[in-house]
């Protein structure tokens, strides 16, 4: 190695918060370099490279070495040059459509966990379930050359993905689906879950059931829908267009949807709410008018409730495992990233948990027209 590329290797690696022997508090700190290792561990900075990229190719006892030094001199290697002299970003992206939602914030916690365990950073996007957002970040994320992303789409095919493929950026939907047989997906099934919910509404003699799902363009909302009438057809109930409203998937949505489906004549004896953000406006809509669950009116629901609702009972609902979603999202990225050529496109489906709550009671009075 030339002087030339030794000190482009000292300005690439040199980072480290520990200082010289005799500084006091007033002086800069002097940072350690690559350098500083090399010549304590008695190797060349070639090697010192080489053991933190965590290549195979070093002698044991050298590489033994070269860790003990940065040890003692609390060497810590810039990140960003590592990636740089790698050729590849440190960072991986993550789009996600409600970051308020504790749903979407254990997926980011198991995306996060598996990026760290493997020396990536990770970038958080919030689309707010807004094309425009979702344009604009994967644009800016495509234009940093970002080493890969797992996103929640709001749509089912993103324009602006054609960005990331056309530069190999490889690309893993997580909870919905994107409609390209070329990218992979994990998720739950959503159509099997809701049919269960639906159809425990049902069993418990529950005919005249409302459902508020989400949009037309996401994945989630369709096939939650989609179980609902398997559900109803099923039990030998005839599905009506007026019991199937659809809005985003947040608490205005179910407030507003909710009213609607009260004011129905004849009224609704019970309601499947497509995620939790629904599922707390369609209860906020039932305290503010006075319907008591479930003596008046059943609810089943998609995903946990992590918010205080007045008058809140147990709930009947999906759970879905979203740290597991977002863990497994993660490590097929990073299986992506290392056989880009050799990977068929999959589907991972996880399993989803029902749990009855008293929010779905057996009907006092069921009705069987």
């Amino acid at each position: 190695m030339g002087s030339g590329d030794l000190e482009k290797h000292n300005k690439l690696w040199g980072k480290s918060m520990a200082t010289s022997d005799g500084l006091d508090g007033n002086q800069q700190q002097k940072p350690v370099t690559i350098r500083d290792v090399a010549k304590l561990a008695g190797v060349s900075m070639a090697t010192v490279s080489r053991v933190v990229n965590g290549s195979t190719q070093v002698d044991p006892q050298l590489a033994e070495r070269v860790r003990t030094a940065i040890a003692n001199l609390k060497y810590q290697p810039n990140r960003a040059a590592r990636a740089l002299a790698s050729n590849r970003s440190a960072l991986l992206g993550l789009l996600v459509t409600d970051i308020q939602n504790q749903f979407f914030m254990d997926l980011m916690r198991g995306v996060e966990d598996v990026a760290q365990q493997n020396g990536y950073l990770l970038v958080v996007c919030n689309t707010a379930d807004n094309r425009q957002k979702e344009q604009q970040y994967l644009e800016v994320l495509a234009a940093e050359s970002i080493a890969g992303v797992v996103i929640v789409p709001t749509q089912e095919l993103p324009p602006a993905l054609e960005l990331l493929q056309a530069r190999n950026i490889p690309i893993i939907a997580v909870d919905r689906r994107i409609r390209d047989r070329s990218i992979d997906a994990v998720l739950i099934d959503n159509v099997a879950a809701a049919k269960e919910a639906v159809t425990h509404l049902i069993v418990n003699g529950y005919r005249r059931i409302g459902i508020i799902t989400g949009p037309k363009s996401t994945t989630t909302g369709n096939e939650r829908l989609q179980g609902y009438r398997q559900a109803l057809q099923e039990a030998g109930l005839v599905p009506d267009p007026a019991l199937e409203l659809r809005g985003l998937f947040d608490e205005a949505s179910g407030q507003h949807l909710t009213h609607k489906l009260l004011d129905l004549d004849p009224p609704i004896d019970a309601l499947f709410t497509a995620n939790n953000r629904l599922t707390v406006g369609a209860l906020r809509t039932l305290h503010a008018r006075h319907k008591r669950v479930p003596d008046d009116i059943a609810l089943a629901g998609f995903d946990n409730i992590y918010w205080a609702i007045p008058g809140l009972v147990s709930i009947t609902t999906i759970a879905q495992p979203a740290y597991e979603l977002g863990t497994t999202s993660a490590t097929r990225l990073l299986q992506r990233l290392r056989q880009s050529d050799t990977l068929a496109r999959q589907e991972i489906i996880l399993q989803h948990q029902f749990i009855i709550g008293d929010s779905s009671k057996p009907a006092s009075n069921p009705s069987f027209t």
